[in-house]
């Protein structure tokens, strides 16, 4: 299933209902005065994040949506029915702006969020509204107020209490698979995952966390460059950053990746580097010797200020102590 994080789409509230012009015709009123009633008012337009829902996908195949209009008022003072509202149901963590200015409208954040998008037409009034001493059969009503109509954008940003970020083939979507019982593509070329996966954490002694791949970026993800600047707004609202470095490379390599990736955290967005962030050195089996994870403890220590965890996503090693360490962080966090 594909995974759709922004859309664009058009809405319209329902059209308030026209009022009546109706006057009584009892047999035994014979000076019966007006009883037009007042039209329905329009359906509104609602959208309310709901937690069933992961992407915007039915925004994919679906970019109009329409609210019921009110129906007009008849004699005997009887007022139209209301227009159903159309409630529009999008994934938690949804922001709503404007089309054309990019204003921030709604953040729909928690589950059952809601936001009135558009408002529905009020409904004509009925004649019998038009009475007076001077006018006792008043054979004027007013028709019904347009719903309103605009153009909006969505944009989803992914709600995980883990963001697995790292250079392409860094092995993030293989660590994710042994983490969770997530399904990512996996395989020995860049740029493997072109959209963000998410998976669920079980952990030994109850609980459970949220894990988000992020697809791999590069140097110069904040400005564009690579799959990075479309997808670094998933990892604002993850609470634990996990840099995955893979630790296969020769000489200074490992740190220099680690470098870029915490460059490009700070020039998108200065609030992640108080974010926790624990930093994982994978595929330690494709290590020559023992004398290399000595090379890099002390390569980190000395020079970011960090101790790194070293495991290998591909067997297993290490991933029991980096589930206990994120379990943890989560507690210390709640």
């Amino acid at each position: 299933m594909a995974f759709i994080d922004e859309a664009k789409f058009y809405i319209k509230a329902g059209d308030g209902g026209n009022g009546c012009v109706s006057f009584r015709r009892e047999k035994y009123v014979p000076k019966g005065g007006p009883d037009g009633g007042d039209g329905g008012h329009g359906g509104s337009v609602i959208i309310e994040a709901s937690r069933r829902l992961s992407s915007l996908l039915d925004f994919r195949f679906r970019s109009h949506f329409i609210a019921e209009n009110g129906t007009s008022g008849k004699g005997k003072k009887m007022i139209g029915r209301k227009g159903k509202d159309t409630i529009l149901y999008v994934p938690p963590g949804s922001i709503l702006k404007g089309a054309e200015t990019g204003e921030v409208l709604a953040d729909l954040v928690e589950d059952g969020d809601r936001y009135v998008a558009a408002v529905g037409g009020a409904g004509g009034r009925g004649n019998v509204h038009f009475a007076n001493a001077q006018n006792r059969a008043p054979r004027k009503a007013t028709k019904g107020k347009p719903g309103e109509e605009h153009w909006f954008k969505i944009e989803l940003k992914l709600l995980a209490d883990v963001g697995l970020i790292g250079l392409p083939n860094a092995g993030k979507s293989t660590l994710l698979s042994r983490l969770s019982a997530a399904n990512p593509k996996v395989a020995d070329y860049p740029f493997t995952t072109i959209e963000p996966q998410l998976g669920v954490l079980n952990f030994e002694y109850g609980g459970s966390c949220i894990i988000a791949d992020i697809p791999g970026l590069i140097e110069g993800a904040h400005d564009g460059a690579g799959l990075g600047h479309k997808f670094l707004r998933h990892i604002e609202r993850t609470r634990i950053l996990l840099h995955v470095i893979d630790g296969s490379t020769e000489g200074d390599q490992p740190l220099v990746e680690y470098q870029v990736l915490e460059e490009e955290l700070r020039r998108y967005n200065e609030e992640l580097m108080g974010r926790h962030r624990l930093l994982v050195i994978n595929k330690i089996d494709l290590m020559a010797d023992a004398e290399r994870l000595k090379q890099l403890q002390k390569l980190f220590s000395r020079s970011a200020g960090i101790e790194p965890m070293f495991i290998s996503a591909l067997t297993g090693h290490g991933l029991a102590g980096l589930k206990e360490h994120l379990s943890e962080l989560l507690e210390e966090d709640a």
